[in-house]
Parts: C-alpha cells; sequence; structure tokens
C-alpha cells in the first residue's frame, strides 16, 4: 500500500512538471533572455562578484511592467568588527532609482514597460516609456537600456544607462548630479574610517533629437577613508575587462552535448563557480558568498568542491586561491593531531570552527589529493603531500572500534543529526586514502606507505558497508549514522567515491518521492529542507555508477529549473536557509557532474587518468574541449559506434588515443609530459 500512495504522488508530480513553463529561454551569444509578457509581478535575485567586492541584485518587474532593483553591495576587504566573525563584511543595500531622477523637461518618466531581461555574466534590461499626450503621444518613444555588473578587480559595481529618442521630435532629459555618501566609523571597523560612494558620470540638460541616445553610468564604491577616492571609471574598459574574463572561462573547459540546456548551464556554472575569488591580504581566497561567506574559506566549498574543479577549467587565479587555501589549511597542522579549523576567515586573520570536528581533515585531504592530481603541477604536489599525509593521519586517529571514522558533526553543523560517525567523512576519507595512492606513486614516495593507504582504504570499503549499509524505509541503502532511520540526501556520497555496494536501491531511495522534490533533493525526508550541494553530488555519483538514463532524466529537470526557471540562472545554497542564495561552490559541483560522472574522469597521476564515458542513449556525440588539466591542454571526444562507443583523447601534440569501447568500460589516459 505504501508504495502505491509512493508511485501514485510521483507520478502526479510528473504531471504538475510536465505543466511548468520555463520563464527564461536561451538566446545567442551565450545569453538566457526572460521577455516580459502576462506572467507579471516576478522577482528574482542574482549575485555578481569581482576581487574586490560582490553584489546581489534584487530584481523586479512589477504588475504594470515597470523595472525595479535593489543593491545589496558586500566589501569582503572593508572588515568590521570583529576580526572573529565571519560575517563581518561591510554591506550596504541601495534602493535608489536612478531612472526616476532623470526628468523629461521637467516631468518624471512614468509608465515604464519592460521588453526583455538577459543574463550572460551581466544583467541588461531593456524597457521603453510612453511620453506626450493626446495626438501628440509617443509610445515607447523613448528607450531605455540597462547593464548592471562588477568591476573585475576594483572596489566598484556599475550601472549603465542608454537613452534613446524614438520619438519623432527633440526632447530634454535633465540628468542630476547623483552623488551620495555613507559614512562607516572607525569603532565599527578594522581598519579605519570606511566611505561607501554613489556617484554619476554625467549631469546636466541633454536635447536628443529623433534617432540620438545619452548615456551615462553610476558608479557604487567602497573604500577606507584614508585612501584617495576612485576617479570615475573607464567605462568602457571595465565592461571589456570583464566581457574578456567571461569569454576566457567559456572557451575553457567547453561542455558539447546534444542538449543546449546543459550546455547553457555548465557555461553559467563556469561564471559563478570562478568569479567569486577575493584578493584579500592573506591572498586570493574563493568565497562562498550569499551577502555572508567571504575573504574566508571552508574546508567543504573550498577545499572539497570547487579546488578539484579548478585545474579542469584552467583558470590561473582559480588555481591560485586553491593552493592558497591549502596552505592556510596547512598553517594548523600540529603534533598533537588536534583537528583543524573548519573555517579561516577575516582575510586569514582568524578562525571559525563552531561546530567542532565536521570531518574537515577528510574534506582536506580529498580535495587536496585530488587537485594535485588533477593540476599535474609536480612542485604543488610535493607541497600538498604534507598536508594531504596529516590528514590522513588524523583521520586514522579518529577510527572507532566499527572502523569507521568518528566526528562531531558533518558540514551541515548539526542542522540535522549526524551521529559521533557519519557517511560523508568516512566516504571523504576512504576516497583520499587512493588519491594519496595514486599521487604518492608519481612522487616517488615509499611502497610501504602507498601499500598502506590502499590497504586502510580496502577495509574501510568493508567497514561502511558492514555499518553504514542498511535497509532505511525499504530501501537497500545507507544510514548517514547509527540509529538512523529516515532517508537522508547523503547516501548518494558513496557512489561519488566509486563504492557501488548498494547501488541500486540507493539510485531508487535518492528519486523516490521520499526525497526527490521539483528543487532536486530533500536533507531529510520528511522535512522541506532542501540544499543543492547532495543534489549534484547525487547526480554526479548516479552518472558515475551507470545509471545514466536515470541521471540524465533528473540533471535535465534540474538544469531547465534552475536555468530557465524562476530563480535563475546558478546552482543554490539551500531552502528556506538563505533564500536559494547563489552560493559559488555548488556551481562547481554542477560542473563536476560533467568532467567526473558523464565524462567518467577520475585523476590517476599528474599526468594521467582513467575515462568512463557514460553516452546516453538519445546521444550520438559528446565532447569536453579544451580542458585543462595534468598539466595539458586536451579534448576529449565520444561518438556512438554502433553498440560501442568511439574514444578519441587529443592535445596539443596530436591524437593521445584513440579506441572504441563498450559502454561502461573504462580505459586508461597517459600524457607522455
Amino acid at each position: 500500500m505504501k508504495q502505491t500512495v509512493y508511485i501514485a504522488l510521483f507520478l502526479f508530480s510528473l504531471v504538475i512538471r510536465a505543466q511548468e513553463k520555463p520563464r527564461w529561454e536561451l538566446a545567442g551569444n551565450g545569453e538566457i533572455v526572460w521577455q516580459i509578457n502576462d506572467r507579471i509581478p516576478h522577482s528574482d535575485h542574482i549575485e555578481m562578484s569581482g576581487q574586490q567586492l560582490s553584489v546581489v541584485l534584487r530584481y523586479g518587474v512589477d504588475a504594470a511592467g515597470a523595472f525595479s532593483v535593489s543593491r545589496s553591495l558586500v566589501f569582503p576587504m572593508l572588515r568590521l568588527q570583529p576580526v572573529t566573525r565571519t560575517q563581518a563584511n561591510l554591506r550596504q543595500r541601495i534602493n535608489i532609482d536612478i531612472p526616476q531622477l532623470v526628468t523629461l523637461m521637467d516631468m518624471n518618466l512614468e509608465g515604464e514597460k519592460v521588453s526583455k531581461i538577459t543574463l550572460n555574466g551581466f544583467m541588461k534590461v531593456e524597457s521603453a516609456f510612453d511620453y506626450g499626450s493626446g495626438r501628440n503621444k509617443m509610445e515607447r518613444g523613448l528607450e531605455l537600456t540597462r547593464i548592471h555588473y562588477p568591476s573585475p578587480v576594483s572596489c566598484y559595481y556599475l550601472e549603465e544607462y542608454t537613452y534613446k529618442n524614438n520619438g519623432t521630435g527633440n526632447i530634454v532629459l535633465r540628468v542630476p548630479d547623483i552623488s551620495m555618501e555613507y559614512f562607516i566609523p572607525s569603532d565599527q571597523t578594522l581598519y579605519g574610517d570606511y566611505l561607501i560612494n554613489v556617484k554619476s558620470s554625467k549631469k546636466g540638460w541633454f536635447e536628443l533629437k529623433q534617432g540620438d541616445t545619452l548615456s551615462f553610468f553610476v558608479m557604487f564604491s567602497g573604500r577606507k577613508a584614508n585612501e584617495p577616492a576612485f576617479p570615475l571609471a573607464d567605462i568602457d574598459a571595465e565592461r571589456a575587462a570583464r566581457q574578456s574574463l567571461i569569454n576566457e572561462w567559456w572557451s575553457n573547459l567547453v561542455v558539447e552535448t546534444p542538449d543546449p540546456v546543459l550546455n547553457r548551464m555548465f557555461a553559467f556554472a563556469k561564471i559563478r563557480g570562478a568569479e567569486s575569488i577575493y584578493k584579500t591580504k592573506g591572498g586570493f581566497m574563493h568565497g562562498p558568498g550569499g551577502e555572508a561567506y567571504y575573504a574566508a574559506i571552508w574546508a567543504n566549498d573550498q577545499a572539497e568542491y570547487i579546488n578539484p574543479f579548478f585545474p579542469f577549467l584552467g583558470y590561473q587565479v582559480g588555481n591560485e586561491s586553491a593552493m592558497n587555501s591549502f596552505r592556510h589549511f596547512a598553517r594548523f597542522m600540529n603534533d598533537e593531531y588536534k583537528a583543524i579549523p573548519s573555517s579561516i576567515i577575516s582575510e586569514g586573520q582568524s578562525t571559525w570552527h563552531g561546530a567542532k570536528d565536521r570531518g574537515d581533515g577528510a574534506m582536506i585531504a580529498y580535495g587536496a589529493a585530488r587537485y594535485a592530481l588533477a593540476s599535474g603541477n609536480r612542485a604543488e604536489a610535493e607541497e600538498l603531500w604534507h598536508l594531504i599525509q596529516w590528514c590522513l593521519e588524523y583521520c586514522k586517529r579518529k577510527i572507532n572500534s566499527k572502523g569507521v571514522v568518528t566526528s562531531n558533526s558533518d558540514e551541515l553543523e548539526n542542522r540535522f543529526p549526524a551521529g559521533d560517525a557519519n557517511l560523508c567523512t568516512s566516504a571523504l576519507y576512504c576516497d583520499a586514502l587512493v588519491s594519496a595512492a595514486y599521487l604518492g606513486k608519481d612522487l616517488g614516495k615509499p611502497a610501504n606507505v602507498l601499500n598502506a593507504y590502499k590497504n586502510e582504504a580496502a577495509a574501510l570499503r568493508k567497514a561502511i558497508e558492514s555499518h553504514f549499509g542498511y535497509n532505511v524505509e525499504g530501501f537497500d541503502t545507507y544510514r548517514y549514522y547509527e540509529g538512523n532511520d529516515i532517508l537522508r540526501s547523503w547516501i548518494c556520497i558513496p557512489l561519488t567515491m566509486g563504492i557501488y555496494d548498494r547501488t541500486e536501491g540507493t539510485i531508487a531511495a535518492l528519486f523516490s518521492p521520499r526525497l526527490w522534490t521539483n528543487d532536486g533533493l530533500l536533507t531529510q525526508a520528511g522535512t522541506d529542507t532542501y540544499w543543492d550541494r547532495s543534489t549534484l553530488y547525487a547526480l554526479r555519483g548516479v552518472f558515475a555508477a551507470g545509471a545514466t538514463e536515470k541521471g540524465l532524466e533528473y540533471l535535465e529537470r534540474y538544469s531547465q529549473r534552475r536555468l530557465l526557471g524562476d530563480h535563475v540562472p546558478y546552482a543554490i545554497e539551500a531552502w528556506p536557509e538563505g533564500s536559494q542564495r547563489h552560493l559559488s561552490a555548488e556551481s562547481g559541483l554542477y560542473c563536476r557532474i560533467y568532467t567526473e560522472g558523464i565524462f567518467g574522469i577520475r585523476p590517476t597521476g599528474l599526468r594521467s587518468f582513467d575515462l568512463c564515458p557514460r553516452l546516453p542513449d538519445k546521444w550520438n556525440h559528446m565532447s569536453i574541449k579544451a580542458c585543462r588539466a595534468f598539466g595539458q591542454v586536451f579534448d576529449i571526444h565520444v561518438v556512438r559506434k554502433g553498440a560501442k562507443l568511439e574514444v578519441t583523447v587529443n592535445n596539443t601534440g596530436g591524437t593521445v588515443l584513440k579506441k572504441e569501447i563498450k559502454p561502461g568500460q573504462t580505459v586508461a589516459v597517459k600524457f607522455k609530459k
């Protein structure tokens, strides 16, 4: 009876999903566009970042068709007191309506109608105003184009405004001198008084003939009061610099499949994953964002989630931020094997360890070993080897009588129960041991050390099965901790670590109505809480385990919703916590669905990897181009050849591998240099 109810609910959810219509659609030049129609009012929010600031835009179109935006500016390096508070970033909400300050002669512009909003690393809004009356009324006589984006490297955010006279006669626009300043006194800050400024590039009286345009921009900046004020930006150079970065991200690690939505969301994920890196006094630090988490690093978001991805993208600042994060964690290695802090905050000046040991040693060992292998940089690998070994030894010392690793909590930091030994920590430690054995071999480390790692991984894998393997709610899957009898989303994690002992039951549980929703996986069955990170891990693991058709079905649903639905265009953190903030590392996890799941890349050396492509039945080809891992620039092409797959790997030196394989077969790829 229970199973029948689940099936009925599942079929009903499919009907509801089929009735949903995407709000956004794909457009040219890598864009997505919202063509404004009668589905208003509607509002959303998006985060964009540069090396010195981040901005969350809360924007929308009201029932009358007018646009509104509220800017939440975050200045990560303008720190507030105390230094021990993670979220002590200077923030300022600014709701000023710039177009309402511009008048047509002495009259405010009214009756705005937005025609479309476009996203492609910038936010562009196109609208028009009517003016005049009676026979002299000019419908859509004045067009307005707004463009919103952060400076890539400077401490300001920019909005461009371009007005065009589409009427039949001359008009006059009056533009005020927009100049505002917020003062933050030194008794609240770490570095003296701060100033936040809003400044426009033009003021005055402007006559526009038919077809003429007027352009100006508004600059929102933050600085220490004892530093000189920013000159007005070179707006063309700033826009070009932002576009150049986006072009760089989009031209490397290019995924090409027959599904344009998947291709586009992958491209967007590269933007959000790579842009949220801050140039702090403690070096480049990748930050999750969300108006909260900046100029700091975490063992999960950075070490585990995003750092292993950066070598594939080849973004140098990303690689530098990864190495910098590991160096910060390495500062806290100690002879007593006390836990490394979960987070290093405030530009590296303080730490946060509020949930105590969350399994952070396993997270760091896993991420550092995977990063070192994929980067292909021997000097970096040698440096990271000491941190990896320390973290592995720390985990080894935490193994309990059941053979699994204990910790005080997990990455959800006691939001949900995790017992005294959870599935995530042990699975991460198991994979870290495997990666360390691969890495140590390439670095020429002693055979007895490497054999010990292999033996420990094998023993841990057995312990994971014996201790966590369980029938939960009728599914032969995993309990998350001893005593857990409710399905949890993190039962997916063994699949991402090459542990496939309970694949069938685990996948059935993940996609059952008890866990799967329109927004991905519930953290725990029976709640309304979801965190994208576990959904993204699950999708990667399902592909890696060979359930390709099931994985594709749910990846398509997820990508359609996140890229083209009502809250776009990136993976999110959670709900209801954080109101679906666009935290950055989740976008890195989205990209890893493709590199490690669909293409099945598993690093095995500084110049080698295993490749197990999962080509869906309805696809005849798929490719990754300009992948920059393992010290190479290379392409992977997979083409269906009857019942087999033709796999080709090319680098700048020519063809590295060309072979026909059976679906599900793994091939070893090794570069000569």
